[in-house]
């Protein structure tokens, strides 16, 4: 009896023991998930777009909340320096309001394209200036420097003064190929940062140049386009031209934060918040879908 005795104590610490240790693993791996998502890091660096950098800013603020040991870095630039220095090996990520393959010296095939969202860019003048709404011509002729007075379009007998980007900007090329059917700009003040050329143009009387929705205020008069505004509605139904898609490339297949940021940005945390609160499109939301060359079709 006294052994059956023992061997049934024996048997119940074995349970008792194996139990414990199953738990334990259970915890474990229950920790081993947690402490992977603790435990992403390294840095990065993002370059590029200045249409795109407050969506990228503010993702990767909250991107770093969530990932304390993981570092990103915003930077400006325009697309072009995206392009050239992800291309280059120099950063990261480059962001770009045009595809890699509108980018003299950029071999596209060497990139990975990451399309984020989309946004729309308008014309934007001195909140001072009564115009409204210019036809495409009437804004080619302003940009080209063959209109140099608002009182010629129906404004105010005031000078125009013509804001630019750097012909490395993004912003510039859309708006170019999509506002101005492609005519060279005349000179004017040139800006590399779309947050300045927003203060200059509000300081500036009679300044018109053009900026991403994003940037867009309420300090500034929007104009419209051959009688069509640039909301969301007219963008997503193609009814507006004047838009471009947000892309994030990266040399290869990324890794490590790179990859875990990115799959961030088409969370819904990003996509369905951060995304609409800036003034940017999700690209679900569109509608139509536009090729490279500017070829537009019905999704």
């Amino acid at each position: 009896m006294l052994k059956k005795a023992k061997l049934v104590v024996v048997a119940v610490l074995c349970l008792t023991v194996m139990a414990a240790l199953t738990g334990c693993g259970e915890q474990g791996a229950q920790q081993g998930v947690d402490n992977n998502v603790r435990q992403l890091s390294g840095n990065i660096t993002a370059v590029g777009s200045t249409a795109m950098q407050p969506l990228m800013e503010q993702a990767a603020a909250e991107f770093m909340a969530k990932n304390p040991n993981a570092r990103i870095v915003v930077q400006g630039g325009g697309s072009g320096t995206g392009l050239t220095q992800v291309a280059q090996g120099a950063a990261d990520i480059g962001n770009s309001d045009i595809f890699a393959e509108e980018k003299a010296g950029i071999d596209a095939t060497r990139l990975t394209d990451h399309q984020i969202c989309v946004v729309g860019m308008a014309a934007v003048a001195n909140p001072a200036i009564t115009v409204d709404n210019l036809t495409k011509q009437q804004l080619i002729d302003i940009f080209t420097g063959k209109t140099t007075n608002w009182k010629s379009v129906g404004g105010p007998d005031q000078k125009i003064v013509l804001v630019n980007r750097p012909k490395a900007s993004g912003t510039r090329a859309t708006f170019k190929k999509y506002a101005l059917g492609g005519a060279e700009e005349a000179t004017g003040i040139e800006e590399d940062s779309s947050g300045t050329v927003l203060k200059i143009i509000k300081e500036t009387p009679g300044a018109i140049g053009y900026l991403a929705l994003s940037y867009l205020d309420g300090s500034l008069k929007v104009i419209n386009l051959d009688g069509v505004a640039p909301t969301k509605e007219n963008i997503t139904t193609g009814k507006y031209a004047v838009w471009a898609y947000m892309h994030s490339y990266t040399r290869v297949n990324p890794a490590g934060v790179a990859d875990t940021f990115l799959k961030y940005m088409m969370s819904d945390d990003v996509q369905k918040t951060i995304v609409p609160e800036l003034g940017y499109i999700p690209e679900v939301e569109m509608k139509i879908v536009r090729d490279v060359n500017g070829n537009i079709k019905n999704k």
